[in-house]
């Protein structure tokens, strides 16, 4: 997004309605508003930057319009624990995962008192995902960890730019309210339906992703006891990729050109859904 546009794009001098604010300041008007409370953080894009209701309502159309018009792409927002990556304090590992801490490992990553393991499949879900979808990350986890994670799947921010949405913008649920899209466009994947609770019928369930051991398997040996990992071509984001590919062929089908605008995805997911093999 370019402050640029966000300036210009709102109502003129004379009439503003502070549309866009950053630090406490009208990106227009250059005035200070006294009501920027009741506009929305987007941090995450700009620090400091809100946007009225009206600011919000106008960028999530027109977003949506350029993306589907001009790039032929819906949006994706993906979650990161046991969606793309696992993770657990490096104290709880098991004395058969210990060997991961010594010596660098692919998909392997130390983090604070964490280790975080990146899913199989990742990496080529991203790049052919890229094609369909603007793609959002969206964790509850705090904003430098999903700012690392984001940084690890996505050194050259290729696929999310700055799009890393935290529980700094809404710490208890997650909504799509913080992301730049109209919601009948936006296809959401997450391991936790319950964190959803306005935007279920948007979701695609996956099977969460565990490497390491955790309280729910004791009794089983974890893939990094095992040394093995979920299979690539095969697992739960492999599967995902084919059946949001059909969803985006599915979403453009029509030839006509100014049907896109009455097309609604969430009646092709009538989630929360889980795709088979996800």
């Amino acid at each position: 997004m370019n402050m640029n546009v966000l300036s210009s794009s709102s109502p003129s001098h004379s009439n503003c309605g502070h549309w866009y604010v950053r630090h406490g300041i009208c990106l227009t008007c250059k005035q200070k508003p006294s009501l920027v409370e009741e506009s929305r953080r987007f941090d995450y894009l700009f620090t400091g930057l809100r946007l009225s209701q009206e600011a919000v309502f106008f960028t999530k159309r027109l977003t949506t319009l350029i993306s589907l018009h001009t790039h032929k792409k819906l949006h994706l927002v993906l979650d990161l624990d046991n969606t793309l990556v696992h993770s657990v304090r490096v104290s709880n590992l098991s004395e058969a995962e210990k060997y991961l801490i010594e010596g660098e490992k692919p998909g392997l990553k130390l983090y604070q008192s964490r280790i975080i393991k990146v899913r199989p499949f990742v990496k080529d879900f991203l790049r052919e995902a890229n094609k369909l979808f603007n793609m959002y990350v969206y964790t509850k986890g705090d904003l430098f960890y999903g700012q690392e994670i984001a940084k690890m799947i996505d050194p050259d921010k290729t696929y999310f730019g700055d799009r890393v949405i935290t529980r700094r913008e809404s710490r208890h649920t997650k909504t799509l309210d913080h992301v730049l899209g109209d919601e009948r466009g936006i296809v959401i994947v997450d391991d936790t339906v319950e964190v959803w609770p306005h935007h279920m019928r948007n979701l695609l369930k996956i099977t969460r992703y565990f490497y390491f051991k955790h309280n729910g398997i004791d009794k089983v040996s974890s893939y990094a006891e095992r040394k093995r990992d979920e299979s690539k071509s095969r697992g739960a984001l492999a599967n995902l990729l084919k059946y949001l590919k059909d969803i985006h062929n599915g979403f453009f089908s029509c030839d006509v050109q100014e049907e896109l605008d009455s097309k609604d995805v969430r009646l092709l997911i009538n989630g929360p859904f889980k795709p088979h093999g996800c």
